[in-house]
């Protein structure tokens, strides 16, 4: 379920002891008693913000959108990553810095705790996060097991190929910018091109304007080595994602081009879900309980174009889906039809005294996913490689 941000909910949520620790290091609401406020009762606070300007209330409201946001588990595992990337010669000093945070009350401590007193973790754990939550990712296999350019050099000519691309192609991309984090064993790479020129409606001290602003676009790359792997995110048509694909491989992993892709492209083999015997391959040591499919769509091996998908309300029953496909059996031959996309659920363990929730995700055919990359992202496309979806 999606978070939603509000000042007065963040209030209630973070500590009176860290706000006033956090408005202090911002010289603004000294007159405020923190200590006579009750907690999760912020209603004199609330009142004192409202009086603040709009300069000087802008920008702190930006932190507590960044606080807030990394406020929740997944956050919370972004903030470890960097931490362990960050202590990475030094576990001792590492696992008793992670160990610190665990004891903390909650989530909405630890990230104020470390927005506070580490600054130095937050923009890498602030990038994490994101990476996280961004679905739908083109992946790109059969690449050398090979160690990317990380320097600055290698940097530098990562944002000017992109950004000369994008000026050339579609006239943007006049400045770009890279930023380059290690998480684990992979490398991730935010890239963020100048996009168009846009006006957006804004108020800006009580007055309503259009302000005109450049934006960024964003493109996502996430390096494997381990793996050859190489995941990319970025709206764009097929063209512009095996263009930015191919400029990784020229300037980060220094070939002379991109490689042929093994079976044109493919990822995931989508076809042994259209039978019933078909078994997720999982850990059972996990928190994943149980995965089936709930949706599946049908392309025609016979007239290009003709799809058909199926969908069944599996909440009684995890087969329903193939108990239709079997009703549909004598009109719907599905030998001649190849699946191109599916939808997924997992029935994964809560924490602590939390009921079990039931995740739901995409995968396309030939290499789409909308899984993301945090930590159960990454186990359920463990999944889909030892189930066969994604074959070695």
């Amino acid at each position: 379920m999606a978070r939603h941000f509000s000042v007065r909910e963040f209030f209630r949520q973070m500590p009176n002891a860290l706000l006033q620790r956090y408005f202090k290091s911002k010289g603004v609401l000294r007159d405020i008693n923190f200590a006579a406020i009750p907690e999760t009762k912020p209603d004199e606070l609330f009142v004192a913000w409202l009086e603040l300007s709009d300069s000087t209330r802008s920008p702190i409201e930006a932190d507590f959108r960044e606080i807030f946001d990394l406020s929740c588990e997944k956050g919370y595992r972004a903030i470890v990553d960097e931490v362990k990337w960050r202590l990475r010669g030094d576990p001792v000093a590492s696992a008793a810095f992670v160990e610190t945070l665990a004891s903390l009350p909650g989530h909405f401590e630890r990230a104020m705790t470390v927005f506070l007193d580490h600054p130095e973790c937050w923009r890498g754990a602030t990038y994490f996060y994101h990476a996280d939550v961004l679905p739908y990712w083109r992946k790109r296999r059969g690449l050398p097991h090979q160690p990317a350019s990380i320097d600055p050099e290698g940097r530098n000519e990562l944002a000017r190929a992109i950004g000369g691309w994008f000026r050339t192609a579609e006239g943007r991309g006049l400045n770009c910018h890279v930023e380059l984090l290690r998480r684990g064993e992979r490398d991730y790479f935010f890239v963020y091109p100048e996009d168009y020129s846009q006006q957006s409606l804004e108020w800006v001290e009580g007055e309503f304007s259009r302000r005109p602003h450049n934006p960024a676009l964003e493109v996502v790359y996430v390096w494997s080595e381990q793996e050859g792997t190489l995941d990319l995110n970025h709206r764009g048509e097929r063209k512009t994602i095996e263009r930015l694909q191919e400029i990784f491989a020229r300037t980060v992993l220094k070939l002379p081009g991109l490689p042929p892709a093994p079976k044109e492209g493919r990822v995931y083999d989508l076809n042994p879900l259209r039978r019933r015997d078909f078994q997720f391959i999982y850990d059972p040591g996990t928190d994943i309980r149980a995965a089936w499919v709930r949706r599946l769509r049908l392309s025609s091996i016979v007239r290009k174009g003709d799809r058909i998908t199926l969908e069944a309300d599996t909440t009684g029953n995890r087969l329903g889906l193939y108990d239709l496909i079997e009703s549909l059996a004598r009109s719907l031959p599905v030998s001649l039809w190849n699946v191109t996309q599916a939808e997924i659920s997992v029935e994964v363990v809560g924490s602590g005294d939390k009921r079990p929730k039931i995740e739901t995700f995409q995968v396309t055919w030939p290499n789409s996913c909308s899984l993301k990359y945090d930590e159960l992202g990454l186990r359920l496309r463990a999944m889909l490689t030892a189930s066969g979806i994604e074959p070695r």
